[in-house]
């Protein structure tokens, strides 16, 4: 099971679920527009704090591209506590 975590919401699994099924690096503007139900903004907005609680990795700083990293899959499994996702 996924732990509940405060800082997270909603998209953010369903953010981290496409990342792992697409398996590829990506910027935010080629998930939102990939993805259902979350916007845009929504996107750009939760990147970075997945990224800052390494759940996700930014690959090309430049463009903007990100990617799933081992804990992000972790999470996904559900082999992360809550206490290791809490800032």
């Amino acid at each position: 099971m996924r732990p509940l975590v405060s800082w997270m919401t909603k998209s953010d699994p369903a953010l981290l679920e496409f990342f792992e099924e697409v398996g590829i690096a990506m910027p935010p503007a080629v998930v939102s527009y990939n993805i259902d139900g979350v916007s845009h903004p929504t996107v750009k907005r939760r990147l970075p704090l997945l990224e800052e609680n390494g759940l996700l990795e930014k690959v090309d700083s430049d463009r903007g591209y990100y990617r799933i990293t081992d804990r992000g899959r972790a999470y996904l499994a559900g082999d992360l506590d809550a206490d290791d996702l809490e800032t």
